[in-house]
């Protein structure tokens, strides 16, 4: 009971200030303090500029060696496709409207790993698995991005042709961050520190600035009028996911850190960026705003039992 408190603790610490900020955007947007114009403006900072900035730093930063699992890194890659499959195949039957299924999607599979994802990480394995999370967080971002314009664009434009999906992809400013820092990840390319210093101001400012934006738009209405397909995704992201990849680790013959930071990785809540690029995009802004609220809030009692569990059964 004690070890379960501690690890509660430790999530509450990583996810309280989160829902703090949120907090604070409900509030300032009732007292009239954040408008529309404010939230349409600093969402498109955030997916425009902020975003592709963490991404670009996060990945850039990351060396490439010989400690990278090429196997952990497969795993994610190959288990990731598979649930977006699945949930593609889910969101078909259960969600209505159809406009509303590619933000139940990418709300079920994309989780904040760069945040929280990686601070559970740290947190539980200090820097190995800092070192085991980094490049598995970069290549897997990339796949996330991928895989939420395709469900975004099939639900938001189902009439528009593979050339425009494709194009959507290659304009996405967030894969254009990871897409040009990973050759100087690759190839250690040293960059100028005035730059550096630039992009991680505006890295710096874009969790805040996403998360004030996210919680001026939540709509406790809403949530109670779209409770099903809240509900769908959050228990996808919360338990589904985390199970399969717990589960395909352990039937694999990953262990200990590696097994950990798939099981960690995958019981994050749902990134705050799948709020901006649904808003970005035209989608249910309201939906995915309550899925990420849902989750974050899920997220310190899902993955405490998961580390528990695992713990328990001496697993990692």
């Amino acid at each position: 009971m004690t070890e379960f408190l501690a690890v509660l603790s430790f999530s509450f610490s990583v996810t309280g200030p989160i829902f703090i900020i949120l907090a604070l955007g409900i509030w300032l947007r009732r007292t009239g303090m954040l408008n529309d114009g404010f939230i349409e403006g600093g969402s498109r900072i955030v997916f425009s500029i902020g975003l592709p900035a963490v991404l670009f730093l996060s990945i850039a930063k990351t060396e490439f060696g010989e400690a990278t699992n090429l196997g952990l890194i497969a795993f994610g890659l190959i288990g990731t496709f598979l649930v977006f499959l699945l949930l593609e195949w889910v969101a078909a039957r259960w969600v209505e409207p159809a406009e509303d299924r590619g933000v139940v999607v990418q709300g079920g599979f994309r989780s904040n790993m760069g945040i929280i994802g990686l601070a559970y990480c740290v947190n539980a394995y200090g820097d190995a698995g800092l070192v085991a999370a980094a490049l598995y967080l970069g290549l897997v971002t990339i796949l996330f991005n991928v895989l939420a314009v395709v469900t975004l664009s099939r639900s938001l434009h189902r009439r528009q042709g593979t050339g425009r999906m494709v194009k959507g992809i290659v304009t996405n400013p967030l894969i254009i961050g990871i897409v040009l820092a990973l050759p100087v990840s690759w190839l250690q390319i040293p960059l100028p520190k005035v730059a550096v210093q630039s992009a991680q101001y505006f890295a710096d400012l874009t969790l805040p600035l996403a998360l004030l934006c996210t919680g001026a738009t939540l709509n406790f209405r809403s949530l109670r009028l779209e409770m099903s397909n809240t509900l769908l995704a959050a228990s996808s992201k919360l338990v589904l996911v985390p199970l399969l990849f717990a589960l395909g680790g352990i039937v694999v013959g990953f262990r200990g850190v590696d097994l950990g930071v798939l099981l960690l990785m995958s019981s994050a809540p749902t990134a705050a960026a799948s709020y901006v690029m649904v808003r970005a995009m035209g989608g249910n802004s309201v939906l995915a705003a309550n899925i990420i609220a849902l989750t974050t809030l899920g997220s310190i009692l899902c993955t405490s039992i998961g580390i528990v569990v695992l713990k328990g059964l001496q697993l990692m």
